[in-house]
């Protein structure tokens, strides 16, 4: 039994619902809008506080179907009945929805309740009708014959090829099958044996003769089978080495201008390249007439008259899931190559397909490039951060509430976390925030001493004066060995004390895999509640990166008592500057957690620490 059935457009303008229990179940829908139908997961069904709903889009009219129900239930019937519902109220409305005059108050109740009908029905007897088994008329031994299942003398048994020949071929073979076998009636079955026997025999003994008649072979033929060695055509000599030199007795211009003294090969200055749109087509425009889809012969544009070509370029065909798949093939493994995750890549591309469905073909436009269109706005949706991310805001509130801003990073082994942490500080400092480094990574031999080393240099760089006596870095650590969670607590004691702005909390790296370690990480991040958790993942990584990240969330969500535990709040992304466009990283990262890639590592200078331009990965992505 549905609990909800509610038909409303893309832009919010509810036009039909089921009234009886929409007013209680209102926020399970905005959950549904906000977390899959906005976010364009490629998932048709959502779960929110046992309520299962599934949904349907029209991307025709820009509607959504949706249908609730309990999770205990398992109705069977809900697709088709979603299905069935699309097409009865498309071809109810249809001039209605063409103008895109939106309505209330339709008389829709008996068609939903005769739908409902004909679907919960379709669905009981679906539930009752028993497995049936393959009769014997339907399987394989009854296409062979009897001929086929007597082994003589001196056969070979037939292999499985011979075997699949044997069923495929069956009709053939009850034609070929000796006489003796077919009638019966006319003798014994000793006679029939012995007649078989008679025939087996006598073409044996044609065999024989046949092949004592066959000559041996001449002592040429034999010379002409024995293996030759292979002569090659260039022997070495110098002559030869002429005859490979390309270059010799060829224009100037023909020579390669080469040289490394000259010329850059495969660097990259600190940032993304800009990428030009015309470059980034090329790759696609071969392929566009494969995809390009064929008018019916009344639209072909007639002889003889100029306009009758324009009207037969005039798009007028739903796209299907036959018209997009060669594309987003394509696609998919392109988005591999580049380094995102294949989960990742098979979603996005499901996404796609799910939004083009239904949608009518623009004139002039072609199928590769509407695909492409379409995939490039779900990149940039992914990659732009859906809530607000200002550091520098939120530092100077928290300044102003009397109470150090806490920052914690966390992360796998050896991806550079206190790196990145000194450069974060580098601008922090340089917008003029104290700095306080908690050195809580207790457990690598040097973790403390490197920070010590980066808080020189930092110091070095600001001295005291320039701040009016202050020291803007400090570090506060306690050795190894000890509590983690403790000398964090400690740290952000002692900075409210001495009025701090601003709390970095350097933890040690760890395996997602480690039980432990990450017990030990949730029980930092739930003591000391800081106001940001960042996750600092490496650009290198593709499928690797999605591991790190869900069991990263995973274990702050597990290993934590609170009702609402603290997962990450964004990502710093590392050696951006190592990949070159492989940059399908920052796509796997963002589109698992949903968190915004708050800063982009690219070197080894305290400046080297940019934030991420959207646009240019999404074409570099699409190059």
């Amino acid at each position: 039994m549905l609990d909800l059935f509610t038909i409303f457009s893309k832009g919010g303008i509810v036009l039909w619902c089921f009234q009886s229990t929409s007013h209680i179940l209102t926020s399970s829908v905005n959950a549904l809008i906000q977390n899959v139908i906005l976010q364009e997961r490629p998932t048709n069904t959502y779960e929110d506080n046992g309520l299962l709903l599934q949904y349907k889009l029209d991307n025709e009219f820009d509607l959504v179907f949706v249908a609730a129900y309990q999770k205990i239930l398992q109705l069977s019937y809900v697709d088709k009945f979603l299905n069935d519902i699309q097409l009865e109220f498309r071809d109810k409305y249809k001039n209605e929805l063409a103008d895109k005059r939106y309505f209330q108050g339709l008389d829709f109740s008996q068609t939903f309740k005769s739908v409902l009908q004909r679907s919960e029905a379709w669905g009981k007897s679906q539930s009752k009708l028993p497995k049936q088994m393959r009769t014997f008329d339907e399987s394989d031994k009854s296409k062979k014959t009897v001929s086929s299942m007597i082994e003589r003398k001196g056969e070979e048994k037939p292999t499985k090829k011979d075997k699949k020949k044997e069923v495929n071929f069956a009709s053939e073979n009850a034609v070929q099958a000796s006489p003796a076998l077919d009638q019966p009636q006319n003798g014994t079955i000793d006679d029939t044996l012995a007649a078989n026997r008679a025939k087996f025999a006598q073409k044996m003994a044609q065999k024989k003769k046949g092949d004592i008649k066959k000559s041996p072979k001449s002592p040429k033929a034999q010379e002409k089978a024995s293996k030759k060695p292979r002569v090659w055509d260039l022997g070495g000599t110098s002559k030869d080495l002429e005859s490979l030199e390309r270059t010799v007795d060829r224009p100037e211009d023909a020579k390669s201008h080469f040289t490394p003294d000259t010329e850059m090969v495969g660097q990259m200055q600190g940032s993304i390249k800009d990428l030009e749109v015309e470059s980034s087509d090329e790759e696609f425009e071969e392929d566009e007439n494969e995809y390009v889809i064929e008018q019916p012969e009344s639209k072909k544009p007639a002889k003889g008259g100029m306009f009758s070509i324009f009207k037969g370029l005039v798009g007028s065909k739903n796209l299907t899931l036959a018209d997009v798949n060669p594309a987003l093939e394509k696609l998919k493994d392109h988005l591999i190559a580049k380094n995102v995750a294949s989960d990742i890549a098979i979603k996005l591309c499901d996404s796609v397909a799910a939004k083009l469905e239904g949608k009518v073909l623009g004139t002039f436009d072609s199928v590769a490039t509407i695909v492409k269109n379409t995939l490039t706005d779900s990149l940039v949706q992914i990659l732009s951060p859906n809530r607000r991310v200002d550091i520098l805001r939120d530092c100077l509130e928290a300044k102003k509430n009397r109470r150090p801003f806490v920052m914690s990073f966390c992360g796998v082994n050896g991806v550079g976390k206190s790196t990145n942490l000194s450069k974060i500080c580098f601008w922090l400092i340089e917008n003029d925030l104290q700095v306080l480094i908690a050195a809580c990574d207790t457990f690598r031999a040097g973790a403390v001493e490197q920070l010590r080393t980066h808080m020189r240099h930092l110091n070095a760089l600001h001295p005291p004066d320039r701040h009016g006596g202050k020291q803007m870095v400090q570090l506060y650590e306690k050795g190894y060995g000890k509590d983690a969670a403790g000398i964090a607590m400690e740290a952000i004691k002692f900075a409210r004390d001495t009025k701090v702005d601003v709390v970095l909390i350097d933890t040690a790296g760890r395996m997602q895999d480690n039980e432990p370690l990450m017990r030990a990480l949730t029980k930092l991040i739930k003591v000391n509640e800081p106001d940001l958790v960042l996750f600092v993942g490496e650009a290198l990584v593709g499928n690797e990166a999605v591991d790190q990240l869900v069991k990263f969330n995973q274990a702050l969500a597990d290993y934590s008592a609170n009702t609402n535990p603290h997962l990450i709040d964004g990502i710093v992304l590392t050696k951006f500057d190592t990949i070159d466009d492989k940059v399908g990283a920052a796509i796997s990262m963002t589109y698992i957690t949903g968190q915004p890639i708050v800063f982009v590592g690219t070197g080894q200078t305290y400046t080297d620490l940019k934030a991420l331009n959207v646009k240019a990965v999404v074409h570099s992505l699409m190059k």
